[in-house]
């Protein structure tokens, strides 16, 4: 289980936000076409990330808030030439599927994604990892805090919720 502090914001800043990110040498690991699809489950979240930089299988639970949220994730890296998806899709069905551009970023344990999502526009994440238990949540928490001031993300840009339930709600 890895502990995830997130924070997900609306952004039209992106050039800027990549400037900082620049200027505080973050570690860029490259742009990825990110397909997730999310599956029917009756507890937490589960989706299989199939891209060129990352492919995982991920299950986690987290609460609905704007702002900073912890998130309890666990990862499968899956082998992208695998039938996971077909066999996932017949057994759970698919509830939802995300298609994004993810700019993916590095800054210790700190990672950042400059999202375009089709269907929702652009968007912000910033995830402050603890894959040993040595961080904890306070500092986690802190590091959001820090790069949400930074990045000068306003309150109203803030969003609660997953890009698949966005997508959920465009379509009800």
């Amino acid at each position: 289980m890895i502990n995830i502090f997130e924070i997900k914001a609306r952004s039209g800043n992106q050039e800027k936000i990549r400037d900082i990110l620049l200027l505080k040498h973050a570690i860029f690991k490259g742009t990825d076409h990110q397909i997730d699809t999310y599956f029917r489950v009756n507890r937490g979240r589960l989706k299989l990330r199939e891209g060129q930089i990352e492919n995982h299988l991920i299950h986690y639970h987290r609460e609905n808030k704007k702002g900073p949220k912890l998130s309890n994730v666990s990862l499968y890296r899956s082998d992208p030439e695998s039938n996971l998806k077909e066999v996932l899709t017949k057994a759970m069905g698919v509830l939802v599927v995300v298609d994004k551009q993810r700019e993916i970023y590095f800054i210790d344990n700190v990672k950042f994604h400059i999202d375009v999502v089709q269907e929702l526009g652009t968007f912000i994440e910033i995830e402050a990892i603890d894959e040993t238990g040595i961080r904890g949540n306070d500092e986690l928490l802190k590091q959001c805090e820090f790069y949400l001031e930074l990045f000068g993300i306003n309150k109203h840009e803030l969003v609660s919720v997953s890009y698949s339930d966005l997508l959920l709600q465009k379509v009800n």
